[in-house]
């Protein structure tokens, strides 16, 4: 029979073989991110329709290594929640009503369509104003940063989010809008635009466990940017090149 080529195969050999032998041994019952009453922290990532990919996921990658922690995606009904694009779904696990109390809140944004959905939504608005009360940490990536602001949670704060929707936010909220990766106001931590997201959950895992956590899982997921175009940021682009970016998404989303 032929050799399979998974992940535990190319891995082993190296210092990840003593975990992953024990990820092995493990019992391999339903597999859901159920919150497992354990020491590390329950973290939810509110899921809805129209949000970007990577907000949620990002931050996923990276908390989802932090030890004994549980990562559950939650939508306003359980099942399959599409992206902007509409390409792409991912499964929330966990309805809303199921969920009533959270360590780590992270909401994440979304194209026009789904940002306005979900700031006018009053049960998602509801919920986010319940969870938030009893969590340790309510974070936030891109536009997640004005559904946030909508459910009252930002007065009066320094806050972050997408590039091209900082004049709306802080024109429409008592914000103050910083154009950094993230900004933390308290529990409350704001990331900007989607990619972001990353920096925001590394800097979340040092602050739930420890820098050298943090550091470990930014080299377990090889987290080191180096790409090709110093183009990202948009106090260096071109009034063109802003242009041209908000074409590409408003082109690719539904």
């Amino acid at each position: 029979m032929g050799h399979s080529t998974t992940r535990r195969n190319v891995l082993r050999g190296t210092v990840a073989t003593a975990a992953l032998a024990a990820t092995a041994a493990a019992p391999t019952g339903a597999a859901h991110a159920v919150p497992r009453g354990g020491a590390g922290p329950s973290i939810g990532i509110l899921l809805y329709d129209g949000y970007s990919l990577l907000d949620p996921t990002g931050p996923a990658e990276v908390l989802s290594r932090l030890p004994d922690a549980t990562v559950t995606m939650i939508a306003e009904r359980r099942g399959a929640v599409r992206t902007d694009t509409g390409d792409v779904a991912v499964l929330a696990e966990r309805s809303i009503v199921e969920v009533d109390q959270l360590d780590v809140l992270l909401v994440p944004g979304a194209g026009n369509r789904g940002t306005v959905a979900a700031m006018t939504n009053e049960v998602l608005l509801r919920w986010i104003r319940q969870i938030h009360r009893h969590t340790q940490w309510t974070t936030s990536v891109c536009t997640g940063s004005i559904v946030l602001a909508a459910a009252g949670l930002l007065d009066g704060r320094r806050v972050t989010t997408y590039w091209a929707s900082a004049e709306y936010l802080q024109s429409t909220f008592d914000v103050t809008y910083l154009p950094q990766r993230y900004v933390r106001s308290g529990k409350i931590i704001t990331a900007a635009g989607v990619s972001a997201g990353v920096d925001m959950a590394l800097y979340l895992a040092s602050l739930i466990a420890d820098d050298d956590t943090a550091k470990a899982i930014q080299l377990a997921v090889e987290y080191d940017p180096q790409p090709p175009f110093d183009s990202g940021h948009a106090s260096d682009a071109s009034p063109q090149l802003k242009r041209r970016a908000l074409e590409l998404l408003a082109a690719s989303q539904v």
